[in-house]
């Protein structure tokens, strides 16, 4: 029984996490577009409310998992996290993150272009796809089928690879902000990064954009690779 409450009080308490941050990091990058482009959000309100919506219901069903997770990590030593920083050479540090993300990416482009086919866009995916154009806020407007599908990646991951609690941290982080500034309608990234050789291989605003845009294309989440392998990357948004 106390193990049961154990768990259910981590739960509770990542859920809390995941939408704390959800909504300041929104409302941050929220707040920067209304200084750095006004009135780009203007008359969305009644979407913007359903993109909070739906994204406090999802805060749920990542943090769910991540609590159940992270209470077996503390209390039965369960996933490959460490915390010693001399557990793993000091060079396996970054290459964590980017195997983290890497196997991300590779899960999200291909469950993303699952969503796509009609029934399951219907079912699911038409929810992200209301957004239109989308917006700070609509980084996690998902329908609960949807954010399951991304609540377990991570999760599972730290089951399998080896990884730096910090350097989870980071991934986490990295994936929030992405996730929510490559929805925000603009690039905040300079145009020399966003048009350079290293910006034709990561997913941006005005990239992301096209895949609002014209639906069946640009489907990655951090990087380009899946979509140029598979000829699915049309490049930037023209807007």
């Amino acid at each position: 029984m106390e193990g049961l409450l154990a768990i259910a009080i981590a739960a509770a308490a990542m859920t809390a996490i995941v939408a704390v941050r959800y909504l300041l990091t929104s409302g941050l990058f929220a707040f920067a577009t209304s200084r750095a482009r006004p009135g780009l959000y203007q008359g969305l309100n009644p979407q913007i409310r359903r993109e909070i919506g739906w994204s406090l219901a999802s805060a749920a069903i990542y943090g769910i998992p991540a609590g159940i997770v992270a209470w077996g990590w503390q209390q039965h030593g369960w996933t490959q996290i460490y915390t010693q920083w001399d557990a793993m050479p000091l060079w396996y540090l970054p290459l964590s993150v980017f195997l983290y993300m890497f196997a991300h990416d590779t899960w999200f482009y291909w469950s993303h272009r699952f969503m796509h086919r009609p029934k399951w866009f219907k079912i699911a995916h038409a929810v992200h796809h209301a957004s239109r154009p989308p917006t700070a806020w609509a980084a996690m407007s998902f329908h609960p089928w949807e954010a399951l599908t991304g609540a377990i990646v991570v999760p599972l991951l730290v089951f399998v690879i080896p990884i730096h609690v910090a350097m989870l941290g980071s991934v986490l982080a990295i994936m929030t902000i992405m996730g929510v500034t490559n929805h925000m309608g603009w690039d905040m990234f300079p145009r020399w990064l966003v048009h350079s050789r290293l910006g034709s291989w990561l997913i941006t605003a005005s990239h992301h954009q096209r895949h609002h845009d014209e639906y069946l294309c640009n489907f990655g989440l951090y990087f380009r690779f899946w979509d140029r392998l598979c000829g699915t990357d049309r490049g930037l948004s023209r807007r």
